[in-house]
Parts: structure tokens; C-alpha cells; sequence
């Protein structure tokens, strides 16, 4: 059975256990190959995937020779047609902002938001997060010895802004978890908002100068924020906390998961705009593989995947 390399978000669902990684059933690795397998019919060439991906991990936890490497997790004794990789945000200090400058989850032990942003920022501009990426890259390539499967390509994901900052309807709200929480100020947000859009810039100038190196394109970046117009906190006419908002595409500490049962359904179409990050992840994902694979590999009957995972 061919298989898929994923290292990615956790997604929504749950995967049976309550594990350091959680594997979410929903996340959006699963779903393509889910998607995948309804308009496969030979069951020999049924698309297999490999989920390793871990919340929290940082491209060092995932790179070949640590204690939790997925890297040297991801089983090549059969052959693999691409890899999904969400990764970046936990190296960039994706998770010290959201606690300095939303949460506080530890309170006054949670450092300022201007020192958490001020040590991104100096991330975002320094050389080491580019080259940690590349050694990351090469690393699969290498493990599935890319000179022989030319069309093996790994799909990088963005990240989406959190928030609608052009309303000042969300100033007086807070997510903190404690009284006097941050307020959502439209300048906050607006900081929160462009810390995300760097993010993205920087994976994907990072992933335009590793496939320099190449004849062809061997990594490709998958920008989804646009999807997500009308759906962050802060949209017009919400008071947030707004648990029970379907149309709010980010989950909130505390709130319910989406991990009811789903019905089975046909390949989603190009222009499809789907409910929850997840989804939309997996629908720019899943056009961006389909389009490069098959057209590498337009004369050959088979298609294969493998994913690997990061992140939040």
C-alpha cells in the first residue's frame, strides 16, 4: 500500500487517546487521504499514511537523531509520493505570543507581550530558522532518496491571522484566562495579525530559495489565510467568547471540538470553502499535490503519499 509522510497540525477530532501529541482524527492530512481514497478504486494502489506529527514540536524535535525524531519515524520500505509539513510557528515563538499577549495562562509569570513579540521578531530576521529549515527539507528528500522518484514533492502550509482588525467592535473583550485578561485592542490585533503574515513571508521565501537548488520545484507553499476572510475572532456584529459560533474557524481554549461524525463525499471542487482550519488547509493542500503529482506523474497509474507533522 503506498504511503503518505505527514508532519502537521493536530487538526480537530481526536485520535482514541489522550497523548503528548495529539493526533487529531480531523486533521487535515487525514482528510486528503481520506479524500483520496474515495476515487480510488484498486485497492492495491490505496493511498496509506503515515501520521507523525506531534504538537509543540519545533524543526529541531523533527530533524533525524533526536529522542522523538519523525524523521527517522517515517518508514521508507515503501515508496512515498509527497509529505505534508506544517511546521515554523513553534520556532518562530508562535506559542510564547499567544501566552504574553492573549492567554496568560501562567498569569504574571507569563512575561510581557512586547518582549515575546520583540524575540520573534529578532527570529523572524535572523539566518537560523532558513537554514534549520533546509537541513529539515533535505532530510526528507534524502530519506526518500529524491533522485529516484523525481515527483516526490513535500507541501509546506502557512497559518492563518487570528484575527479581524479593522473593527474596534472587539476592543473591550479579552480571551485571557484570568481576570483583567490583555483586551483585544484593534492595535493588538493588528500586531497578532502581521506576526502571522511575517511567518508565512519568511517560510515562503525560505522554501523559494531551497528550490533554487533544484532543476525543478521540489517544495510547495500553501497559503490558505485568504480562506479564512469572515471567519477569525473579531468579525463584525460577535461578542467574543463566542463558543458556539461554527462560523469562527479557530478553536478556543476551553471549546467544543468539531468531532462529530462526517458523511462520505466525492473530491472536493477547486473553489471549495470548507468549515473549519482544518478543512481548508486540506482543500489548498490537497489542490496544490494534485496538480504537481499529477503532473509529474501523468502517464504512471499510481498515486502515494506520506505526511510529516509539527505542529501547534
Amino acid at each position: 500500500m503506498p504511503p503518505l509522510f505527514c508532519i502537521n497540525g493536530i487538526g480537530t477530532g481526536i485520535n482514541g487517546s489522550e497523548v503528548d501529541c495529539r493526533l487529531g482524527s480531523h486533521a487535515y492530512p487525514v482528510l486528503i487521504r481520506n479524500d483520496m481514497m474515495s476515487y480510488q478504486n484498486d485497492c492495491d494502489k490505496a493511498t496509506a499514511c503515515q501520521h507523525l506529527s506531534c504538537t509543540g514540536s519545533t524543526i529541531q524535535d523533527v530533524l533525524a537523531g533526536g529522542d522523538h525524531s519523525q524523521v527517522d519515524l517515517f518508514n521508507t520500505t515503501t515508496s512515498s509520493d509527497f509529505a505534508l509539513l506544517s511546521i515554523g510557528g513553534n520556532d518562530l515563538g508562535f506559542f510564547d505570543i499567544m501566552n504574553s499577549c492573549i492567554f496568560r495562562f501562567y498569569s504574571i509569570y507569563s512575561g510581557t507581550c512586547e518582549a515575546a513579540l520583540e524575540r520573534s521578531e529578532a527570529q523572524v530576521a535572523g539566518p537560523e530558522f532558513d537554514q534549520h529549515l533546509r537541513l529539515l527539507i533535505m532530510e526528507i528528500l534524502n530519506r526518500v532518496l529524491w533522485e529516484k522518484r523525481p515527483w516526490f514533492t513535500i507541501t509546506v502550509t502557512g497559518y492563518a491571522r487570528f484575527f479581524n482588525a479593522d473593527t474596534p467592535e472587539c476592543d473591550d473583550y479579552t480571551l485571557g484566562m484570568w481576570w483583567h485578561g490583555p483586551k483585544l485592542k484593534q492595535d493588538l490585533r493588528m500586531k497578532m495579525n502581521r506576526m502571522v503574515i511575517n511567518v508565512n513571508r519568511r517560510l515562503e521565501q525560505a522554501i523559494r530559495t531551497i528550490n533554487e537548488a533544484f532543476t525543478e520545484p521540489r517544495v510547495l507553499f500553501v497559503d490558505y489565510d485568504d480562506v479564512f476572510e469572515g471567519h477569525r475572532f473579531c468579525e463584525p456584529g460577535v461578542v467574543e467568547l463566542d463558543y458556539l459560533r461554527n462560523e469562527t474557524w479557530f478553536f478556543l481554549v476551553g471549546g467544543d471540538d468539531n468531532d462529530g461524525s462526517t458523511m462520505p463525499r466525492k473530491p472536493l471542487p477547486s473553489n471549495a470553502a470548507l468549515n473549519d482550519s482544518s478543512h481548508c488547509a486540506r482543500t489548498k493542500a490537497h489542490m496544490a499535490i494534485r496538480d504537481r503529482v499529477y503532473q509529474t506523474r501523468r502517464d504512471m497509474d499510481i498515486l502515494s503519499t506520506q505526511p510529516l507533522n509539527e505542529e501547534l
